[in-house]
């Protein structure tokens, strides 16, 4: 007969169990993913029940009421422009810093006084430097709009950052705000490209290094630069890859002042503006600034008491 106290028998009983409860959580697990990609794939054959749908889109509402009818005309942003409720400490400056008014505010600026730039400027290499000269010192306030200019745009980058990292603090990015996040990300990367494509336009020696740095570490670029990984097998060559296209040629001449200046004036701007215009609409439909959890009054505190 057997001893029970066997160390040897006790290790395989314990070996026995770990690995029968293994299995049994290894099967637990498998239940679980099987019913959680039931439930998914349900949802998906209803793509307007999905999160990503609600995260961009609104489901309209049922219009047989009355109240719902004015629930759709209140919450339609070109139906009624300013939400019908606000969280009071989601505007205070404590909290947002106000960061995208001010952007939003800096790209006036820029629109304004931009235009009025372009009134003296001529996007070529033999007078771009010779109108910069003229703008300083021979136009009326000349030098004070280009600086006004030059300022709205470093502050613009520095605000948007700014309010990057506010969101990401506040945890503002999170559902059902994710899709406004991504349109974020892509006005930052536009507001980067602007800032980078107007490097060039005053046609010194500042600009036009910068902008041969920018380019050749474009070359690079996975798929897009001919020194980039995928880029030798995909047949680019410094004269088809995407440094050639952003410059128009090999090196930094006039083919790039020209591309960099309707890419500043008109491209970039142009994008910008339809995503700026989405990401305020996205705002208004995702109930508004997000905001901490309401602060109740005390007279409001009162009022649950006696209930």
């Amino acid at each position: 007969m057997a001893d029970s106290n066997d160390p040897k028998e006790t290790k395989q009983l314990t070996g026995e169990k770990t690995s029968v409860g293994l299995v049994e959580r290894a099967k637990d697990t498998a239940v679980s993913l099987k019913d959680r990609a039931l439930e998914e794939a349900k949802e998906y054959k209803d793509p307007q029940q999905t999160q990503l749908w609600k995260s961009i889109f609104r489901v309209s509402h049922e219009r047989s009421d009355p109240r719902n009818r004015s629930l759709a005309i209140l919450s339609n942003v070109f139906l009624h422009l300013h939400p019908a409720k606000t969280n009071r400490d989601a505007v205070r400056y404590q909290y947002t810093w106000g960061m995208g008014g001010i952007t939003f505010y800096l790209f006036i600026v820029l629109t304004f006084t931009g235009v009025l730039l372009m009134f003296y400027y001529h996007p070529s290499k033999i007078v771009a430097f010779r109108d910069i000269l003229y703008l300083e010192h021979d136009v009326p306030f000349g030098k004070l709009l280009r600086n006004m200019h030059r300022w709205a745009a470093h502050l613009m980058v520095i605000t948007t950052w700014l309010h990057m990292f506010r969101v990401v603090l506040t945890g503002s990015y999170k559902r059902p705000r994710e899709f406004n996040w991504c349109v974020g990300v892509v006005l930052l990367v536009l507001t980067l490209l602007l800032s980078f494509t107007g490097y060039l336009l005053p046609d010194d020696q500042l600009g036009f290094w910068a902008v041969t740095v920018g380019t050749n570490m474009a070359r690079a670029t996975p798929m897009l630069g001919n020194e980039g990984p995928f880029g030798a097998q995909l047949g680019l060559t410094p004269y088809n890859d995407v440094r050639f296209g952003l410059l128009g040629g090999s090196i930094v001449d006039a083919n790039a002042l020209l591309r960099a200046y309707i890419w500043h004036c008109i491209g970039i701007p142009l994008v910008a503006s339809i995503f700026m215009a989405v990401h305020f609409w996205r705002i208004r439909k995702d109930g508004g600034i997000s905001g901490p959890a309401p602060v109740m009054l005390e007279s409001e505190m009162k009022v649950l008491k006696k209930k």
